[in-house]
């Protein structure tokens, strides 16, 4: 009898030991993420005779070793359409002087670009490869467009444009490489149905850059259904250890980005939310001295900000004691 009850404390001792480490394990990866105060960056109404504002947005590197941003500008009272331009500023740093630039592209009306939405920038190679909504005169066949640059200044549309349309308006292109299966995965927004529905973060895989695949993956669903726009706008992903965070917005209100997290690339739900940021169109950036940004931005936000982005997690604690 003694020896099954001295069996037995000891099988529950390990019991209890493993489990802690497990939990406790679990418990290091949740992420805790903070951010600094927003410090602005960039004006675009500097030079006009009105107030411009700036919405979704990109940061590249340049070849020259400055960095660029370009993103959606328009007058504060905007028109229907009326976000035709694309903004270019450079910096010699991420929260250095911006300087503003001559818009990167204007949407064509030839090519049924209705707007110039959203445009995120990878470099493969020696080539930038800029993603962009280019919208349509139907929103159900919104286009996601291409167009490639060596310098970031003169950009060239590729000529097999649209490389997919989707809707309701979808748009809002972020491109994440997958680094363990060599290939390119490109997130963005749009609706159940094409005709509207809840609204979706849809996904696409390329092996070139080009060429995506035909049919989409639904790898998040929210609860909210409409057309237009919704809680699933400015997807962007970033892998930290074995997990990948989902950043998504507006949520409650205008200046709200979510944050999911999951081990699966193509599946976030609700269940996997872990903090709310509150910044409009967020980019997540990562600067040359290994330190994280966060941008906010928006409508009858006074301009482009940046402010410190802090993980609070095993990943960072490595990073940190290099």
């Amino acid at each position: 009898m003694k020896k099954n009850v001295k069996r037995f404390c000891i099988s529950l001792s390990f019991f209890l030991v493993i489990s802690s480490l497990l939990f406790g394990q679990e418990k290091t990866n949740k992420p805790i993420i903070t951010i600094g105060k927003f410090e602005r960056i960039f004006d675009q109404s500097l030079g006009e005779d009105d107030v411009w504002y700036m919405n979704d947005h990109c940061f590249i590197k340049g070849p020259e070793g400055k960095w660029h941003m370009i993103g959606i500008t328009g007058r504060e009272a905007p028109k229907p359409w009326a976000e035709n331009f694309l903004a270019h500023a450079v910096a010699d740093s991420l929260n250095g002087k911006w300087v503003k630039k001559p818009y990167a592209m204007a949407a064509r009306s030839d090519l049924d670009e209705m707007v110039l939405w959203a445009p995120h920038i990878i470099k493969h190679d020696d080539t930038y490869y800029m993603y962009y909504c280019a919208g349509d005169p139907d929103h159900r066949r919104y286009q996601i467009n291409l167009a490639t640059s060596k310098d970031l200044y003169e950009w060239s549309r590729y000529t097999g444009n649209p490389l997919f349309v989707d809707g309701f308006d979808g748009r809002d292109p972020f491109i994440f490489h997958d680094e363990i299966n060599n290939r390119w995965i490109m997130y963005y927004t749009a609706t159940m149905k094409p005709e509207g529905g809840n609204h979706i973060v849809g996904a696409r895989i390329s092996y070139d850059l080009v060429h995506w695949t035909k049919d989409r993956y639904v790898v998040y669903i929210d609860p909210e259904k409409g057309t237009w726009g919704g809680n699933t706008e400015s997807p962007v992903v970033i892998k930290r250890g074995d997990w990948y965070y989902l950043f998504i917005g507006p949520g409650a209100s205008y200046v709200t980005t979510k944050v999911f997290k999951s081990r699966d690339l193509f599946s976030w739900d609700l269940t996997d939310e872990v903090i709310t940021l509150e910044t409009h169109a967020a980019e997540i950036i990562r600067n040359d001295d290994g330190k994280w940004y966060i941008s906010h931005c928006g409508l009858k936000r006074g301009g482009l900000y940046l402010a410190p982005f802090y993980w609070h997690d095993e990943v960072q604690d490595k990073l940190d004691s290099k």
